[in-house]
């Protein structure tokens, strides 16, 4: 007789739990949304700034060139000291790839979004297909200048024995180590891939400026970016710690910067371009709020 008022208030004090998970839920995802919507803004505002984008240039030339110097005060035996450790093989290695996923992802849905025209999102896309191919001609220039430059060699407890062997294939075949100039393909596609994603995160703050479509699914794709684009710049000061020689690491950096000068500070300006980041989507008559 008297099980009936227990069940009543179980089911009561479950009730008000279900009630009070809700009310909590909510109050994370407002955080979450508001965390998202400030990080973002804030973002878009560093990135859109062409002073801040200047000295990112001059900082990008101060890790490459002064960067092999914290070798001397850093720990040896780091996980990032190894050739083999996760960001390496993970990151650094496809680089090329990560960054095409996350900024395709990006500028597909800021064009779209801005113009609701397929052309004109599918030529700004395909600046990552140049990009694409500048990182495959650039790898194959690379593999030429140390086939050019090299010489064969058979590893000896005493030291090495050079050969007489013409290429690197036979070579290689004979069982013998190939040695000639290694520009840094990781510095080279590192410093490529931080000074593109700079340049095109930087449409969003006149994205926002112009009162465009921003959710919260384009707002996080673009911290995506944004958190991506600061893992190439601590990977690229391990790279320029731990690994290859200084004259190799210059040299691939600058390599990077050249192509990116090329592409988006000379070819991109040009009509029969791909175009500048931003370009078409922010027509001169549509009113601009003002951007905070």
């Amino acid at each position: 007789m008297e099980r009936g008022p227990m069940v009543g208030a179980g089911l009561g004090a479950g009730t008000r739990v279900r009630a009070l998970l809700g009310c909590l839920l909510k109050v994370l995802l407002w955080v979450a949304s508001a965390l998202l919507y400030f990080g973002s803004e804030q973002a878009a505002r560093l990135l859109g700034s062409p002073c801040l984008r200047r000295l990112y240039h001059a900082w990008l030339a101060a890790v490459v060139i002064f960067g092999p110097l914290l070798q001397f005060h850093v720990n040896s035996r780091t996980i990032f000291a190894s050739h083999g450790n996760f960001f390496n093989i993970k990151f650094v290695n496809s680089a090329w790839g990560w960054t095409c996923t996350f900024l395709g992802g990006f500028v597909l849905l800021v064009v779209f979004l801005a113009t609701r025209r397929v052309a004109v999102t599918a030529r700004h896309l395909s600046r990552l297909v140049v990009g694409a191919a500048v990182w495959r001609g650039a790898g194959r220039a690379f593999l030429l200048i140390e086939d050019l430059t090299g010489s064969c060699f058979e590893p000896l407890p005493q030291g090495l024995l050079l050969h007489e062997l013409p290429d690197r294939r036979s070579c290689l075949a004979a069982g013998h180590q190939w040695r000639g100039y290694t520009v840094s393909s990781h510095t080279f596609l590192l410093t490529f891939c931080c000074l593109l994603m700079a340049e095109e995160a930087a449409v969003f703050a006149k994205y926002l400026a112009h009162g465009l479509p921003a959710g919260a699914p384009l707002r996080l794709v673009f911290l995506l970016n944004v958190l991506l684009l600061g893992l190439w710049n601590f990977l690229l000061l391990c790279t320029v710690i731990y690994f290859h020689q200084y004259t190799h690491k210059v040299v691939g950096a600058a390599v990077g910067t050249f192509a990116w000068y090329l592409t988006y500070g000379s070819w991109y300006h040009q009509p029969w371009s791909p175009g500048i980041p931003g370009h078409g989507l922010f027509p001169r008559s549509r009113s601009i709020r003002k951007h905070n």
